[in-house]
This record gives C-alpha cells, sequence and structure tokens, in this order.
C-alpha cells in the first residue's frame, strides 16, 4: 500500500465513541495523531498492510480520553511530589501511619503536607485527625493538614516554622484558633474565606525547579492512569503568570506534555484586577498556542470582592457592595477585548450580582459568540439558569458536594441539597455543562469519583444527595468530561468523541464503566492511555507499551516514591494469566511496584498486574 491509510489499529474491543453515526465498534484506525475510521475489526483491518502496528483491545471497554474541565494541574504539579494524598484511603487508621511514616523519611526543612483531596466520611472511623494525634506522631517535623475550604491542622513545628505565636493577629476573613491563654492551638479556621489556609500554606519550602519538573510529570502521569487526556487549568492563587508557567513550557517545548492543556489566567491582585488583565491582553491572546499547550482566556478569579469560597459549615457570606462595580470593570474589558472568561461563584445570590453586570454590558457591548461560563454553581436557581441561557453561557460543574455533601445538609437540609447543583435540570434547557473536579485542594482529582457522584448521586461516605431527578445516566455523565468539557476550550471539534478527524485520544478501562456495579465505577483506572496516537500509560496486560513506567522520583523523601496519588484499592479484573499467578498478600507485603514504589496494605493480585 503505498500511502496507508493508518499507522495503528486497535481491535477486538467495546469502543464507546460517542460519535452519533456509529457510537459503539470493535476497531478503530489512526493515522498522524487522529481518528482515522472507526468500524468493525474487518472493516479497519482493511485498511492496513502487513508491517501496520495492531494492538488487540482483549474485548476492553474503551472510552474517549476524560477531559476536566476544571482541574488546577498547573499549581498541583508543582506541589504533587512532597504532598501525601490521602485521596481514597478507606481508613483513618492508615491514614495515619502513612503520617507516621513520611514523618520519619521527611528531611528538615520540609514539611508533610495533606493538601486536600479527602473527606473524614470517606474513613470508617468518620472522624478527622485530633491535633494531639499529628503532635504525637510528628514533634518536630512541620505537619500541614488542610481539610476542604473550612480548616488546616497544623502542629507544633510548623506553627513555630511559619512564626504563629500569642502575639500574631487575626487576618482578614481567617481565625487562629487559641486555648485559654492565647496561644495558637494548631487549627486555622476559614470564616468565611480560604485566605488564610492558602497563604500559611505558601510559607512552606517549595520545591527546586528540576524536581518541580518532575513533579509535573508525575503528576500528568498519574492523571493518565485514570484516563484522563485533557484539561483546562483554572488559574489559582499563589499562581502568578508567566513566571510560575515555567516549569509547565518547559514541558511543552520538549515535547513532555502528556496531558492536553488550556490554561486561564487568574487574577493576583485585590483592587489591580483590571491591571492584571490588561497586562495579559499584551502578552498572549485567547487560544493562542497549540494543540497540546493553548490560553483559554480570563478567570475563575475576575475580582476578588466577587469571589464566595464555600464553607458549609458556615453560614454564605453577603458579597461587599463593590462587588458588582469592581466586577463590571473587568468584565467589560475581557467582553471589548473578546477575551473568554470563567467565573467562580458557589452561591445562588452571587450569580445573581454578576449576571446583573453581564446583562448590563451585553446591553453596550454584546457578548455575542464570547465562550463565558459560570463554575460550581451548587445553589443556583432556575431563573438565573433562564437567564444564563439568554447570554449563551455555560456551567462548569464539579463534584465537590461528594466531598462536602454531609456539611450541606447539616447547614440547609436535605430538600435543598438534591439540586446541588441542578444538572438534569440544565441539560434538559440546553445550557452547556461541562464535567470536572476543582482538584486538588479540596476535591480529588479522580475524574471517576465525579463520574460516581454524577450517576449515583451520592458523596465518598455514601451519603445520598440526590433522587432520579438530578442523577446522570452513565453515558449522559461521560459526555459531560468529554464533549461538554472541551466546549469550554472550543475543542469541540477536535476532540471530545471518536469520530474520524478529531484526536486520538483515549482509555482502555480496567473494568467495564457501563456495565459494573454503580459503586465499583469509584475503582476503574484506565490500563492503556493514548494521546495522539501514542501511548502515554499502559498497566496490566499492556504494561509492555508502557515507555515511561521507570520515570524516576524526585526528591527521594517524596511522598509519592512511597504511596503513590490516588489510594490503590484491590481491583478484580480477567487478566492475561486469568488468576493462576495468585500472589498472596504476605508476598506483596514491602513489595516494589513498577509506578510507585511499595504497595499499601489493601493492593494484592496477580503478578502480572502492574500496580
Amino acid at each position: 500500500m503505498a500511502n496507508p491509510q493508518v499507522d495503528l489499529i486497535l481491535f477486538n474491543g467495546k469502543i464507546t465513541t460517542l460519535d452519533k453515526k456509529k457510537p459503539e465498534v470493535s476497531a478503530i484506525g489512526i493515522k498522524d495523531g487522529v481518528v482515522s475510521a472507526i468500524g468493525s475489526d474487518d472493516e479497519i483491518k482493511k485498511l492496513t498492510e502487513k508491517s501496520t502496528p495492531a494492538i488487540d483491545l482483549k474485548k476492553r471497554r474503551v472510552i474517549p480520553g476524560l477531559n476536566d474541565s476544571h482541574l488546577h494541574l498547573i499549581r498541583g504539579g508543582l506541589n504533587y511530589n512532597m504532598e501525601l494524598r490521602w485521596d481514597g484511603v478507606p481508613s483513618l487508621a492508615y491514614a495515619m501511619e502513612m503520617l507516621k511514616g513520611q514523618v520519619l523519611r521527611t528531611p528538615p526543612p520540609q514539611w508533610v503536607r495533606v493538601i486536600g483531596g479527602w473527606s473524614e466520611f470517606q474513613f470508617v472511623e468518620k472522624r478527622m485527625p485530633t491535633l494531639n494525634e499529628i503532635n504525637a506522631i510528628a514533634p518536630d517535623t512541620p505537619v500541614f493538614i488542610l481539610h476542604l475550604y473550612d480548616r488546616a491542622l497544623l502542629n507544633a513545628a510548623a506553627l513555630r516554622a511559619v512564626g504563629y505565636t500569642n502575639d500574631t493577629p487575626d487576618p482578614i476573613g481567617g481565625r487562629i484558633e487559641r486555648d485559654g491563654k492565647g496561644n495558637p492551638t494548631g487549627m486555622l479556621i476559614a470564616e468565611p474565606n480560604a485566605m488564610i489556609l492558602y497563604s500559611t500554606l505558601a510559607k512552606g519550602p517549595k520545591l527546586n525547579l528540576a524536581d518541580q519538573i518532575n513533579s509535573t510529570r508525575h503528576f500528568m502521569r498519574e492523571l493518565n492512569r485514570l484516563g484522563l487526556t485533557s484539561c483546562i487549568d483554572a488559574g489559582g492563587g499563589f499562581q502568578n503568570y508567566p513566571e510560575d508557567y515555567q516549569v509547565i513550557e518547559d514541558l511543552h517545548k520538549n515535547e513532555q506534555l502528556t496531558i492536553r492543556i488550556a490554561y486561564n489566567l487568574f487574577t493576583q491582585k485585590p483592587g489591580n484586577e483590571l491591571m492584571d488583565f490588561q497586562r495579559w491582553s499584551k502578552m498572549v491572546t485567547p487560544y493562542s498556542g497549540d494543540n497540546m499547550y493553548r490560553q483559554n482566556g480570563a478567570g475563575e478569579m475576575l475580582a476578588f470582592s466577587a469571589a464566595d469560597f464555600e464553607d458549609f459549615l458556615y453560614a454564605r457570606p453577603d458579597m461587599p457592595s463593590n462587588m458588582e462595580g469592581d466586577l463590571k470593570k473587568v468584565v467589560r474589558f475581557l467582553v471589548e477585548n473578546r477575551w473568554p472568561f470563567r467565573l467562580h461563584a458557589t452561591y445562588d445570590e452571587t450569580i445573581s450580582g454578576a449576571l446583573n453586570v453581564f446583562e448590563e454590558i451585553n446591553r453596550d457591548v454584546p457578548f455575542n459568540d464570547i465562550c463565558w461560563f459560570f463554575d460550581h454553581a451548587e445553589t443556583i436557581s432556575d431563573a438565573n439558569l433562564e437567564r444564563i441561557k439568554s447570554l449563551n453561557g455555560g456551567i462548569a460543574v464539579q463534584h465537590r458536594m461528594a466531598f462536602q455533601g454531609e456539611y450541606f445538609i447539616q447547614k440547609y437540609g436535605v430538600k435543598k441539597a438534591k439540586r446541588s447543583p441542578p444538572i438534569r435540570k440544565m441539560l434538559q434547557m440546553g445550557i452547556p455543562v461541562g464535567a470536572g473536579t476543582d482538584a486538588t485542594r479540596v476535591a480529588s482529582y479522580n475524574p471517576w469519583i465525579s463520574l460516581y457522584w454524577m450517576v449515583s448521586g451520592k458523596t465518598v461516605g455514601g451519603t445520598v444527595l440526590y433522587g432520579d431527578e438530578n442523577k446522570l445516566e452513565r453515558l449522559d455523565a461521560l459526555r459531560l468530561y468529554t464533549l461538554g468539557s472541551a466546549k469550554f476550550s472550543r475543542e469541540e471539534n477536535n476532540k471530545g468523541s471518536l469520530s474520524p478527524g478529531m484526536y486520538a485520544d483515549f482509555a482502555v478501562l480496567s473494568q467495564d464503566y457501563f456495565t459494573i456495579p454503580e459503586e465499583s465505577i469509584k475503582n476503574i483506572t484506565s490500563l492503556l492511555t493514548i494521546l495522539g496516537g501514542k501511548v502515554v500509560y499502559a498497566a496490566g496486560e499492556f504494561s509492555a507499551l508502557d515507555l515511561a513506567k521507570e520515570l524516576p522520583v524526585s526528591p527521594d523523601w517524596a511522598p509519592v516514591r512511597h504511596y503513590g496519588g490516588y489510594y490503590r484499592a484491590p481491583i478484580h479484573y480477567s487478566c492475561s494469566c486469568q488468576g493462576k499467578q495468585k500472589t498472596s498478600l504476605d508476598g506483596l507485603l514491602g513489595m516494589t511496584g513498577n509506578d510507585t514504589g511499595p504497595l499499601n496494605p489493601w493492593s494484592f493480585g496477580c503478578d502480572c498486574f502492574a500496580y
């Protein structure tokens, strides 16, 4: 064949394409990084020649690569290697054993940090650690444990490291808990916003540049392990542009990105938000870049006075009187310069104020085809959904309620929790919706927890939030995590489905998302993740295809070396040995896996499974 129509085929699979004409096929052909053909095994094999590489999918379920529409990958990557992740850990007892082990190996002046992705409701004990327990484990090594948006736990060594004493005043918007003598106890409380938590965390040591690069590569690999191939990075506090983008831009330049990234710019200076965007508009233009790394506009912070960080343990904070005025200056500039934007908004009251601004500006400078959307919108009303639709806006939803649902019910009741947010109503109205996580400082980056939340309507602790009126069918949830998210970076014509001409980004799953029990959705991983027709992660029966499995971890004390990222529960699925090479639990304790180092006590399986 003079000009082969494919340079790689995958066959003998159950491939969910999200293509309207061929929603499920058994084979796919790839040419130059894009899908060239989909169909039956015989149809695709006719397009090959003898030397064309082919991968037998062994009847595995394949889906388009997942796309997180709200992820803090760039910031999270800089810190991933030095964070101890409690994401998915089922027991506080084991979480504390992890903490104890990491304290012993962390050298001064480094801290041990547990930064988001967990909730006490996931633990069988249904409680958080106490300050006394943390201090007993770590008398000398600073420990900082972030809990959702509401508090942080610091041991005595961490209090010394940040310099908090009985003379330290409470910052605006936060409180340092004190004992009867006025000394800090180690509890920092967000009242009403999380600035005290994040500003204190920022006092800790950073990794050097080489370690930040390694850390970001490992974070992307972890996301690939879970089937993610794209994200929209929402910026973040203490993430300055362009200074804190050096690592991701170096990786892009060196062709080492394994996640496609569209990034938004997040203002950093209260009172000077407009100046930030005016300066950035002279440096970059929306959608500039390429198919791996591109600019995506402004947000999720547009004006600090418009931010309503949710802490469902406390009443909704009233927005300041200058909110609409501050927001108007920024949004008018963005619309006049045709910049797409997104805005963090938890509560309906905040959304109402923002929409007042948007509607006023739209009368003078029509939004027309500008891509804009709200993030979160947990308590949005039907009236404001109508207003968003009339302005051609969208909503990015995240599974923050999976981690805070119990607190929401405690504060606002079961009835209001049933539509927090009302995703099915949004879809019925035809509003664009994309799905994501808002990881890493509150919810976990694991997309399967988010998909589980949308399908089951439950929290990670098993509390039922939604009835059938607000739960999604599995296929609809998958669409939000693929095609839905792609719309928010104006890439719906390039990714989100496995149609001819679209990027060849997909994941071969460890379990069949469409047929397994609902509770098992949380345990799905990818056995083979393909990005642009190239393998970026492989495990199990496909592990021989993985060229990056020997990526070293630095620094040598990094928690990821010993515990990995998201907790790896035992996953029972068929493999090439059909269970004949079963390995005993005793044989695995202390064993080194090819990805993350020593296995946790719950991981066991056959010898051909790559942990």
